[in-house]
């Protein structure tokens, strides 16, 4: 268990929804971070007027940085996994390609290309893209991680996406692989994400669904919840709401992304298990991949299941 204090509340501030504004919510769950058990408990309620979920009280974004330190997963920075180590490099390598795999039916993308990821962390799919697909790569994320080899070709910026100056219609793909659920001004940045699309450019947004098995099954214990990282919770409804009040066409709606939805039946069995005392992940490799390979006849069906995912492809209104 990490050695951070559980915050205090002047550390924490109120927020109205991010949809439509309203002050008027109800408690939804108090999640806490059952990843690596940091102390804290978070309330999650849900808009009464448009049915949004989100933190609030939010813990206050120059808080928030401890809760992205070495131990946090999507960046990577763990890399002895002892016997295991080939087989987790090819899982996370997988997870790349199907990202790629997934873009690669709404966009075609060459050396010509400009591609910007929102949220890039270790920068990995942005060098599996450029690797294979030849366009010029750009990532936004608040931590630096560029001294990683995979950030060798990426014209990084460091900071909020929303204050990058980048030229409008600049790129033929934007990716938010789990971005917009921790995002702090989401409507601000979707609007900044429409503009900086080229005529023919596609945004492709993951995050986690909130109406989905997943989180009947774990409720306060569901992965999704990720508190205090993840500060708005989206079900198809208020995900779809969100792309229309920013201005952005839908192209296709996936009820499942590129992320494995096994991770959240893994976790959240062991979250349940745990009650907050925080994952051991050196020691729950080895029954993770166990699982997953006794699981295998029922994740086939994932994409028919609505497990844990959604993912959400649009371009700006009346482009081809």
């Amino acid at each position: 268990m990490s050695a951070l204090p559980a915050p205090r509340h002047d550390q924490f501030e109120y927020v109205r929804c991010y949809l439509c504004g309203s002050a008027d919510a109800m408690p939804l769950v108090i999640a806490e971070e059952d990843l690596t058990g940091k102390p804290g408990r978070f309330l999650f309620v849900t808009c009464q007027d448009c049915g949004l979920a989100y933190q609030n009280p939010r813990l206050k974004m120059e808080r928030i940085g401890a809760y992205y330190d070495d131990e946090y997963i999507a960046h990577r920075k763990k890399t002895d996994w002892g016997p295991l180590k080939p087989l987790y490099e090819w899982a996370m390598g997988k997870h790349d390609r199907d990202k790629l795999a997934l873009v690669d039916r709404y966009v075609s993308l060459g050396g010509h290309s400009a591609v910007l990821d929102v949220g890039c962390g270790a920068g990995t799919f942005l060098e599996e893209i450029h690797k294979h697909r030849g366009p010029s790569v750009s990532g936004v994320d608040f931590k630096d991680l560029t001294h990683l080899p995979s950030y060798a070709a990426i014209d990084f910026h460091l900071g909020l996406f929303y204050e990058q100056p980048f030229a409008d219609r600049r790129f033929d793909l934007i990716t938010m692989w789990h971005f917009l659920e921790h995002d702090y001004d989401p409507v601000r940045t979707l609007e900044h994400a429409r503009d900086l699309l080229a005529p023919k450019g596609r945004l492709v947004i993951e995050v986690p669904r909130l109406d989905s098995a997943s989180f009947r099954l774990f409720k306060e214990r569901w992965p999704g919840l990720q508190a205090p990282q993840h500060t708005a919770l989206y079900s198809r409804k208020t995900l779809l709401a969100m792309l229309e009040k920013s201005g952005l066409e839908l192209v296709e709606y996936l009820p499942y992304g590129a992320f494995p939805a096994y991770f959240y039946l893994f976790a959240g069995t062991a979250f349940k298990f745990l009650k907050g005392r925080g994952l051991n992940l050196s020691k729950a490799i080895y029954p993770y991949f166990l699982g997953q390979l006794l699981l295998l006849p029922l994740l086939l069906f994932e994409r028919k299941l609505n497990l844990a995912m959604q993912t959400v492809v649009c371009k700006v209104p009346g482009s081809p």
